[in-house]
C-alpha cells in the first residue's frame, strides 16, 4: 500500500475531520521519528498490533564473490532495518491466509 492510499483510508476513518495535507503531515512525522530513532541505533516499538523495527548490522564479508566476473571481493560492514511483528498481527496474517486456503 502507498502512502496517497494510507492518507485517503485515515481521512475516511476520522470522518474527514483533518485535511488530507494534515493527515500526511502526521505521517511523515511519525515515519521521520521511526527512522530517526534507528540511525541513533534505538528500535520504534508500535506495541499492540503492529510490531517493532529496528536497527541490524550486517558483517562484512571478506570471501563474496562477484556475480558477473567471479571475482572474489570484500564487502564492508553495513546497517539494515529489520521487523519483529507482534503476536496479534502474526495470528492475523495466519488467520486470514488459513481462510484463503
Amino acid at each position: 500500500m502507498v502512502k496517497s492510499r494510507i492518507i485517503s483510508k485515515l481521512s475516511k476513518n476520522i470522518h474527514q475531520k483533518l485535511k488530507k495535507s494534515e493527515l500526511e503531515e502526521i505521517l511523515n512525522i511519525v515515519l521521520e521519528t521511526i527512522i530517526q530513532g534507528i540511525k541513533d541505533g534505538r528500535s520504534s516499538e508500535l506495541r499492540g498490533d503492529f510490531g517493532t523495527f529496528y536497527p541490524k548490522k550486517i558483517k562484512g564479508r571478506s570471501n563474496a564473490r562477484n556475480p558477473r566476473s567471479g571475482e572474489i571481493i570484500q564487502t564492508s560492514d553495513s546497517k539494515s532495518i529489520g521487523f519483529k511483528m507482534s503476536k496479534k498481527l502474526r495470528q492475523e496474517i495466519n488467520s486470514v491466509e488459513r481462510e484463503i486456503n
